[in-house]
């Protein structure tokens, strides 16, 4: 199994020198990918400026965007950022792609939050077009030409039956989240993904990546529940703290019982979402990873 390291963006303190930190540890680390994603109305630095950043200070590593609120886009002006991040990747980049869980940032970017599932359907299509060659609306195609023929690889981050159902009949996988680590909940959730590509004809196996927030280092555990209590909040109101208690990752020996439990369920790759940005953080993963 992979292990995927997140940028630390969703944690406070992340600036230039952290960003180069984490990226140059990430890449000379044990680990498959670096990755960001979008969230608007939150502290958090942007996904497609991170992921941008990343592009340029790595060499190895996969670049994920990890994911994408296709919904909010207009899909040449995706087409475009996203070849673009694959260029400046040199053909590393996968995004994985989905309608988000916050109606705020819908609100907040004067989007529409109706027929959102459709939308991104619809997106997904009109990217592959556009990267395959295809011409916009003006008669000209939208360029720059992405590095890996056709684009790069998407995922999806079904919420649920109905959308997962729809993912299977265009996605290359599904990413996903663990927000407990439960061991039961990904075997669940691989065989729930693997029937659903099966139920739409699809003969290649789905890729599966999953994640779960993580620190470690001192004070460990009660970063993790600060971090969560803040991330989870517009989601969960109260409940947020709550939650927050039960978050298990605070160890490297819960990490490393987290890893296999995950390989064991037949996830592909596991991405670390960090709860802090202290790039001490990185270092102790690396020595979880490779013992």
């Amino acid at each position: 199994m992979d292990v995927g390291v997140a940028l630390p963006q969703m944690a406070t303190g992340l600036d230039r020198a952290r960003i180069r930190a984490w990226c140059e540890a990430i890449d000379a680390g044990p680990f498959s990918s670096v990755s960001a994603g979008e969230r608007i109305t939150y502290h958090n630095l942007d996904g497609f400026t991170l992921c941008s950043a990343a592009a340029a200070l790595t060499e190895r590593v996969r670049v994920f965007f990890n994911l994408a609120v296709l919904p909010w886009h207009p899909p040449a002006m995706a087409a475009k950022e996203l070849a673009s991040l694959d260029v400046l990747s040199g053909g590393r980049l996968e995004v994985a792609v989905g309608v988000g869980g916050r109606q705020q940032d819908y609100e907040a970017l004067g989007a529409s939050f109706a027929a959102r599932f459709r939308r991104l359907d619809e997106g997904v299509a009109e990217l592959r077009r556009l990267w395959a060659g295809g011409l916009a609306a003006d008669g000209s195609a939208v360029g720059p030409e992405p590095v890996q023929r056709g684009g790069p690889p998407v995922f999806a981050s079904p919420m649920g039956p109905k959308s997962m159902a729809r993912a299977a009949q265009w996605a290359d996988g599904v990413s996903g989240f663990n927000l407990l680590a439960d061991p039961a909940a990904w075997g669940t959730a691989n065989d729930a993904i693997t029937a659903a590509w099966a139920a739409a004809g699809r003969t290649r196996r789905p890729r599966l990546i999953s994640g779960a927030f993580v620190c470690l280092g001192p004070d460990s555990h009660e970063r993790l529940k600060e971090f969560a209590s803040s991330y989870l909040r517009v989601l969960a109101g109260p409940a947020a703290d709550q939650l927050a208690e039960l978050m298990p990752l605070h160890t490297p020996e819960a990490v490393r019982a987290a890893l296999d439990a995950a390989r064991q369920a037949g996830v592909d790759e596991f991405i670390v979402v960090p709860a802090t940005s202290d790039p001490a953080m990185i270092h102790e993963l690396t020595a979880v990873v490779n013992g």
